[in-house]
């Protein structure tokens, strides 16, 4: 088994993994079975009671080693799906391309997956596995040893293993020293295991801007070239990516990761395009909308994806509406016709819920309407639903540059009067000419036939 292993990997240009592995034992590293959650330490114990193997996998592994907090844990089982699933009696299996277990333990969902091992001939078009023309997995539930797992994971430092019980952690593919050195390393051929599911490239790309880790040389050099594959992820998968990427605090650096790597092109050409015709106001507005989002999310304030994505869309929106704006129609109009054509071709990219396409467009017509201020009006935009949305984009945009500042001070010190001082300021408004509402002068009624002279 294990020759063939050797040659597998030797063909593949994937490292060789023994079958002894580095062990770090209790007290030779930073984690303490202390810091596990309980229902994580249940699942491990209740596997390896009823005669399974079970580790604590991945990232949960490489945080607690990094001095973070985990946001989940994942185990690691040689039991099948359908084993995991009757042991545990709130547990189901999802997925079709890569079968896992979630297993609910009070409050705490812990994802259980089976060793994987390599694909072969022999499996091809077996309900196992599936690739491709490709070579992307469309299927992964192959089953293998510990070892052959390891060298399923994508990255180095991900393919660590942590036994609760004996306070031990396994090291297959020298992910410790990759951790020490700061450096993100794809587990074999690059090249590859991008084409087996492109959205690692995107993994990469999340974990150096989280981790402030450096993507590895070997690692980074296909993800220029092999950009194009994301097309072939389907969008609603991109979606929860984008949310990974965009949402954990680290949203700026990403950004400019996803520039560097060319990958921002293949989620938002338009806004990319954007970009590239006037990168002077476009960019630091961007800039300045991931920095906001980070602030937000770092003090545990709310944020929604609608914002961002209108953030990110909002070039676009502007450059399709200077197209239409040559043909004299109102700003309103062109408003609209120019958020309906960039969310319907962003949606061919990225599945954009309506829950979220809806807000985005009443975000962006607010900016059209925030300037009306005079009479009652204000009053109206403050009780919007989306008013504080609409308001914190103003700011934005003008922290930007694409507006003078003074629209949104005024509207700053308008939330914070009281209902007298509400009315003064609106009074004091001179209302533009074009949005003066004008009496219509009632029809005189004609004079009665029968009326005496």
């Amino acid at each position: 088994m294990l020759k063939k292993l050797a040659k597998y990997f030797r063909k593949n240009h994937l490292p060789v993994v023994s079958s002894e592995p580095h062990i770090v034992p209790s007290g030779d590293h930073p984690i303490s079975a202390r810091q596990i959650t309980s229902g994580a330490k249940k699942v491990v114990e209740q596997l390896v009671s009823d005669g399974y193997e079970a580790y604590l996998v991945g990232g949960c592994v490489r945080d607690l080693l990094l001095g973070m907090h985990p946001k989940d844990y994942d185990v690691a089982t040689d039991a099948t799906p359908e084993q995991v699933s009757n042991l545990f009696r709130r547990a189901r299996i999802i997925g079709r391309r890569f079968q896992i277990v979630h297993v609910r333990m009070g409050p705490e969902i812990i994802e259980v997956t089976t060793f994987r091992a390599q694909h072969s001939s022999e499996h091809n078009g077996k309900d196992q596995s599936r690739r491709s023309s490709k070579g992307m997995l469309l299927r992964d539930n192959i089953f293998g040893s510990i070892a052959e797992d390891a060298c399923r994971r994508d990255f180095t430092m991900n393919a660590l293993y942590y036994h609760p019980q004996d306070n031990s952690v396994f090291d297959y593919a020298n992910g410790l020293r990759d951790i020490k050195q700061r450096l993100i390393r794809v587990i074999g051929n690059a090249e590859e295991r991008y084409r087996e599911d492109p959205v690692r490239m995107l993994r990469a790309v999340r974990f150096a801007a989280k981790l402030g880790f450096s993507i590895e040389e070997d690692s980074a050099r296909p993800i220029h070239k092999q950009g194009h594959l994301l097309a072939d992820i389907p969008p609603a998968r991109l979606f929860d990516e984008l949310l990974k990427l965009l949402m954990n605090g680290h949203a700026l650096a990403t950004f400019h990761l996803l520039r560097e790597f060319g990958l921002l092109r293949f989620l938002f050409p338009a806004t990319d395009e954007a970009l590239s015709n006037d990168p002077g106001y476009y960019l630091p507005f961007l800039e300045q909308a991931m920095t906001n989002t980070d602030k937000r999310i770092r003090a545990n304030k709310r944020v929604t994806p609608a914002f961002l994505l209108g953030a990110l869309l909002w070039p676009a929106v502007q450059e399709a509406r200077k197209k239409l704006e040559r043909d004299n129609t109102s700003p309103i109009y062109t408003l609209q016709q120019a958020a309906g054509d960039v969310i319907h071709r962003a949606c061919q990219r990225i599945a954009i819920p309506r829950r979220f396409s809806m807000p985005m467009r009443e975000i962006w017509e607010l900016q059209l309407r925030l300037p009306r201020r005079a009479c009652t009006q204000a009053q109206r935009l403050v009780e919007n639903p989306r008013f504080r949305a609409g308001y914190d984009f103003l700011l934005l945009r003008e922290d930007a540059g694409e507006l003078e500042s003074g629209l949104g001070d005024w509207w700053t010190r308008y939330q914070d009067a009281d209902e007298h001082k509400r009315h003064e300021m609106a009074s004091n408004l001179d209302q533009p000419r074009e949005q003066r509402s004008r009496r219509r002068r009632r029809p005189r009624k004609p004079a009665s036939s029968n009326q005496t002279t």
